[in-house]
This record gives C-alpha cells, structure tokens and sequence, in this order.
C-alpha cells in the first residue's frame, strides 16, 4: 500500500512542474490539476516525470520541422542482396554455431502489441500461432530456445521488449506457465518508451483529466529501451556480443539462426553492426519496406515513401527491380547498440509522423472530445533505420515460406489462416526435401496436414534419418 506525500510536499512539486512545463509550452497540461485528487495528481506528476517533457518537446519539432525524407528518385538503387544459398554457406553456418555454442548470441522479441486485430484478448504473444497444436508465440520462440541449448549446451539469453500496456500481462502469462521451462534469470522482460501525441499547435494531448495520451515509440524504440532497462550492460556481463531480433506476430521465425549469425559476424559484405533478411516482394504495392541504397549506404525505405515508378520498375526477366523486402528480422552487435545509445552519443533515428484520432480533455472546459477525423500526430521510431548508420550492412535473401508466416491482420493477408497455409507447406516442403511422399491436390497444396515441433527438427535438415511415418494420409493430421 502506497501513501500520498504530505500536501505541501505535493504542492512544491507541482509548481516546479508548471515551472518547467511553462518553459515547453506544455503547461495547460495541469490547468485543471486542481480538481485531480492528491493520488491522482501525484500519478500524473509521475508520467511527466517519466515521458521527460524537454525532450519529448524537441523530438516533437525535429518531426515538425522535417521529419523524414524520401531521398531523391534518382539517388535511390537496388541495394545489394547475398543469395539464399551462399557460397561459403556451410563455413558460414559453422561459424555462427561457435558464436551460439561459446555463448555470445542471445535472443530478443519485440512484443508491445496487443492482439485487438486480432479479435484477442491480450498480448499478441498469447496468441494461439501454431496449426494444430495452437501453441502460443511465447511458447513457440521458447521451444526454439531450449531445442537451440540442448543442441549447444547452454541456455540461450532471452530479451522480450513489452510495452506499457501489456507488460504486467505478459508477466503473467509467463508465470503462469512456469517461463515455458526456461530458466526465469534466461528471460528479462522491459518495457519499450513512450511519446506524447500532440495537436496541430503542438500541445500534448490528455486522454483523461490526469493522464497524457502517449503512444509506444516504435521498433525503433528498442535501442532506447534496451540501453535504459539495463539489458545491454546485462548482455555486457554475460558475454553477449550478438542479438538475434524479431517481431512477435512470426512464428516462423528461426529464433536463432547460425548460418545468418555467421554472415553478419564474419563475411566481407557486413561489419557486424547490424545486418538483416530479406524476402522478395510478392507484388509491388505489398506492404513491406524495401531495402535499397543510397549514397553508397544501405537503408530501408517505407512502402508507401518509395515512388511509385520505382516500386513498379522490372527488370528485364520480369522480376521487380526493387525486389528485397524487409521482414523485421535482423541481427545487431551488443557493440553496435552500446555505441549508439551512449550518453555521448545522440541516438540519430529519424522520427516518423502519423496522423490519427485521438481522444482528448479539452483543458479549457474538461470536456471530452472524440474526433471523427485525424486530429493529432504520433511519432515513432523504426529499427530499420539503425541500418545506414553501420559502415556496411549485409542483406541476406531467405525463403518466405521457410520463415515469414507473420499473423498480423484477422482476415486476408498475414493473418491467422495465411500463417496456418504456409506452416502447413513449410512442413510439406521439409519432409519431401528428405524423401517422404507428401500427397497435394491439383493446385499444389498440401493435403495431409503436419505440424513439427522444434523438439523435432529446427530445420529441414534436422529431419534426415528421424523416424516418421510410412505415408502422410490426405485429410489426416499429424503432429511431429
């Protein structure tokens, strides 16, 4: 149980506050703090406290003074992708699986969302993702893990970055099932920033009479996030020199892939800063940013900022010019990030603007507002925009089927039914490559339906010599 400060202690503190927000414009944020209760008030000293106002004042006009740039049409190139099978793959791979054996690779979700598109009740993690077994995300990348550390001989660090609205929830979920059988020191979980919305005037916004309406700040954030909750010098301390990140909505992911480690640790094209994966893009308005090059410098431009006769451009085969899309999975050095979030050093992500509606207080009067159109603006932050700050940056082309499965909308494309069909012809496509007959109809799709486990292979070549059935029936299902 929490008491209030005595009320002259919360009086001095709230003039020092109007003090400082008079200084920022932002003072009409306590105009009405005198009807707030003292435990109110004091909550929503606190979030000032928290969003620091001076700085979220001068993120706020950097995004409204410029913000991002398309860089010119005639700067933008193709950026240069490493093939899906590389030449040195096997050396490549053998490296990366020293950098997980000796314990320098760890793992980290991003996973603030919640799954509302969904129809879902909770964090997108708890959502049920695999066919037949309707095993949830969280318990999906834990699988991979303990399969990677039997495999190693070491249990593999686990970074999950939550958001404010569904941290306490996430807990909870792993608590309630005993952390999947990891290791609960394995698994820090943190909580992503936020920042303010704000009007046409630049005001922040109150989404109640004593709270400010924030937003998570992104992907992006993750930088900021993993320097500000300790993760980084808890990677420091544990021998970490490379993450392996990902989006939560994917179960297909290859939560810690060697032969990608290998590529960003050790082959010419990369530094080892940060290096990512790629899938080419199935049509030309599909909603992924792309990866090209600018002045010599690798960078990811946002589907609908690429001009339009460039997203259409076709190469002489007919394939899409600028073919390599970003699926949100990457690998960064510990280095990399420490250097890019030091105090000294000011994190150089640029700020992307989006206009939504967003319910306010108005200060004047306190009454509340529901706009029918956009009348505010929320910045955020992307990951991807940490690629042109390394010296090089490798792009590596891997198989949509093989691991980008995202469930991201309730119906359509990357939604639940989508992700089932091709976890369903992943498993096909793995057990034909190893000899078994896979009965499909007419159209190609696969008619016996099988689920594999991590516990049973982590890829394809897992598969060769396990024991499995004798035939795969059409219309049976099977859990492997």
């Amino acid at each position: 149980m929490t008491t209030s400060p005595p009320e002259a202690e919360l009086r001095q503190r709230l003039d020092r506050t109007v003090e400082m927000l008079e200084g920022h414009g932002q003072a009409h944020l306590l105009a009405r703090s005198g009807e707030l209760e003292p435990e109110a008030l004091e909550s929503l000293l606190d979030q000032i406290d928290g969003i620091d106002i001076p700085s979220s004042v001068r993120l706020m006009n950097e995004a409204r003074s410029g913000g991002c740039a398309t860089p010119p049409e005639d700067s933008i190139r193709p950026a240069k992708v490493v093939p899906h099978e590389p030449a040195d793959a096997e050396s490549m791979r053998a490296r990366g699986q020293q950098l997980v054996d000796e314990g320098r690779v760890a793992a980290f979700t991003v996973a603030g969302g919640q799954g509302t598109r969904l129809g879902w009740n909770g964090p997108k993690g708890t959502y049920p993702a695999s066919p037949i077994t309707g095993k949830p995300l969280f318990r999906l990348f834990a699988e991979q893990l303990l399969a990677h550390a039997r495999r190693s001989g070491r249990s593999i660090p686990w970074y999950i970055m939550t958001s404010p609205i569904n941290d306490a929830d996430t807990r909870a979920f792993f608590q309630d099932n005993n952390w999947f059988g990891l290791d609960r020191t394995d698994v820090f979980l943190f909580p992503q920033g936020v920042l303010p919305s704000y009007d046409d005037d630049g005001r922040f916004l109150l989404s109640e009479p004593g709270k400010i309406a924030v937003n998570p700040d992104g992907h992006g954030g993750a930088l900021r996030a993993l320097r500000g909750s300790g993760a980084i010098e808890d990677m420091l301390a544990r021998g970490i020199e490379h993450i392996s990140y990902f989006q939560v909505d994917n179960p297909t992911v290859q939560v810690i892939d060697p032969l990608f480690l290998g590529l960003h640790a050790s082959s010419e094209e990369s530094s080892g800063e940060i290096s990512s994966k790629m899938v080419p893009k199935a049509a030309p308005d599909e909603k992924v940013g792309v990866f090209c090059e600018v002045d010599g410098r690798t960078c990811v431009i946002e589907y609908s900022d690429l001009p339009e006769e460039l997203a259409t451009a076709r190469e002489p085969d007919g394939s899409l010019r600028f073919l390599a899309g970003s699926i949100a999975i990457h690998a960064l050095s510990v280095d990399f990030i420490a250097r890019l979030t030091s105090e000294d050093s000011e994190l150089a992500l640029p700020l992307h603007q989006a206009r939504k509606k967003v319910p306010y207080v108005e200060t004047s009067d306190g009454g509340r507002i529901e706009p029918t159109s956009p009348n505010a603006t929320k910045l955020e932050l992307f990951i991807f925009d940490a690629v042109p700050l390394a010296s090089r940056s490798l792009v590596w082309e891997t198989d949509r089927v093989e691991e980008f499965a995202p469930i991201k909308n309730a119906e359509g494309s990357d939604s639940a039914v989508t992700s089932r069909d091709l976890q369903f012809e992943r498993a096909a496509r793995w057990l034909e490559a190893n000899g078994h007959d896979m009965p499909r109809d007419a159209d190609g799709t696969p008619l016996a339906l099988v689920e594999i486990t991590s516990e049973t292979a982590l890829d394809r070549r897992d598969l060769a010599g396990a024991d499995l059935p004798d035939a795969f029936k059409p219309g049976e299902q099977y859990i492997l």
